[in-house]
């Protein structure tokens, strides 16, 4: 510590009411304490503190005020305080009729001439409350490390012990980034020589051609439909499927490939179909057929459970909007979005039930002009424990954590609060132009502003160009 250089100077007019009062100003909570150890006055300068009903310690042992394993620190504060420097820093806990310890940070000086000690105090509480936070955050982000490492795990062990033949090929290059031994025993090779194979390679020259015409499909489309081609060694025919799949900034497609069997393709399909919607109907995600005006046709068995229907009758014709967090502002954005792009994904929102109950979760949802009647298809997840997990949050958890450290001490806790509050707002105006596609009109509506309100805001925040037509 750093005292004044002349404090007889520039401090010596000072009255007592003066000093008392720069000495109440600078802590949460200040004692005079006399050379028995005994608290002559207190000030509060913290209205927590003073709510807390301290004031009572005034004629009682300072020793008495503390739990009992602070004591020894009053006492050496009491101890350290006649050298000439402040007494170090030190952590003392105070009992509280309100449940948990108030924790509060003392230094202590001896001043005048009659052994009276002042000891000035910082209230920790809140910089407790950030520390149990940011361990909370630590913990959770562990276990979302160990999660991820076992469901990477259980891939891996699924890839290799499948008896489907499966190649993982990289979409810039088309060479194979990954085979499982199923793959290698239906291409004649081991797995260390098929990777790093060009996919065309593993065919017969005069399958070329179709190699080429099924990456582009599953290209443009994200699947292609099985085709039969010819493999390079050992021979024979094969039938190659594949889909894509984008992880990390890059692509990827996954192919499966089998032998032909002599079953009819056609008997395949249905077969196929029909297991493809007993699993729709088993599945522990809600999904619900609509019309093109959102109206409920059909639905499985989660989503009656969802919405706390006893049967598809009293859903059958009503709308969608009646279950959703945000009635007639939802089901806009899902119909205006279904109707200019045919999909939507990870749309965030609510669904509450008859009797009440209210779930986080998450709605992808596709239009099927096509089908014979034209209908949309709508897959609900409940991620009320993945949010739990998150800690509210924000996927970017561990970055403002490491950024809230470094501000802490540094920065006055009001200015931290004000910057979050902006960055929040911010986050939520971008998520919600995100979902309606920039439709500005939508997203206001979204947020519950007015069209002006959210141009302020954008030009606040200097997101988009609002030189043309805001309202789309």
């Amino acid at each position: 510590m750093k005292p004044f250089e002349s404090p007889r100077n520039t401090l010596g007019g000072l009255e007592p009411e003066q000093a008392a009062a720069l000495i109440a100003a600078t802590a949460d909570v200040a004692l005079v304490v006399d050379s028995a150890g005994i608290i002559c006055d207190v000030a509060f300068g913290s209205d927590e503190l003073s709510s807390e009903g301290y004031s009572r310690w005034l004629g009682q042992p300072w020793v008495d005020t503390v739990t009992p394993e602070s004591r020894p620190k009053v006492e050496a504060l009491l101890r350290d305080a006649g050298s000439t420097n402040a007494s170090k820093w030190r952590h003392v806990n105070h009992p509280s009729s309100h449940g948990a310890d108030v924790p509060v940070m003392y230094s202590a000086v001896q001043v005048g001439n009659k052994d009276r000690v002042v000891a000035i105090g910082r209230d920790l509480r809140a910089v407790a409350s950030l520390q149990s936070r940011l361990v909370e955050a630590q913990q959770s982000m562990e276990r979302d490390y160990w999660r991820l490492r076992q469901v990477e795990t259980r891939y891996r062990l699924l890839f290799q012990m499948a008896s489907e033949a499966v190649l993982v090929i990289d979409a810039a290059t088309e060479k194979v980034a990954e085979a499982n031994p199923a793959a290698a025993q239906l291409l004649g090779d081991n797995v260390n020589r098929i990777v790093g194979r060009t996919f065309i390679d593993c065919f017969d020259r005069r399958s070329a051609q179709a190699v080429d015409a099924l990456l582009a499909s599953i290209r443009a489309s994200g699947r292609a439909e099985d085709v039969r081609l010819r493999l390079a060694e050992p021979g024979g025919d094969c039938v190659v499927g594949g889909t894509l799949f984008r992880h990390d900034k890059s692509s990827s497609f996954l192919i499966r490939l089998a032998v032909p069997q002599a079953e009819p393709a056609s008997s395949i399909e249905q077969r196929g179909r029909a297991s493809l919607l007993v699993a729709v109907e088993n599945s522990p995600d809600a999904f619900v057929v609509t019309d093109m005006q959102g109206r409920v046709i059909t639905a499985n068995a989660s989503f009656y459970e969802m919405v706390q229907i006893l049967s598809e009758q009293h859903a059958r014709g009503v709308s969608l909007d009646q279950w959703l967090g945000r009635p007639g502002v939802d089901l806009n954005v899902l119909l205006t979005n279904l109707r200019q792009h045919g999909s939507v994904r990870l749309f965030a929102t609510t669904i509450k039930g008859e009797n009440g109950v209210v779930s986080e979760v998450e709605i992808t949802a596709v239009a099927a002009p096509a089908a014979d009647p034209p209908c949309l298809g709508f897959s609900i997840r409940n991620v009320e424990r993945r949010l739990a997990w998150e800690g509210g949050g924000k996927r970017d958890v561990p970055r403002s954590v490491e950024q809230l450290k470094e501000l802490v001490g540094r920065v006055p806790l009001r200015d931290i609060v004000r910057d979050t509050t902006d960055v929040i707002e911010r986050l939520c105006i971008e998520a919600a132009l995100d979902l309606t596609r920039d439709n500005r009109a939508l997203a206001a509506e979204m947020l519950g502003l007015s069209r002006q309100s959210l141009y302020v805001k954008l030009r606040r925040f200097g997101m988009g160009d609002l030189g043309g037509d805001a309202s789309e």
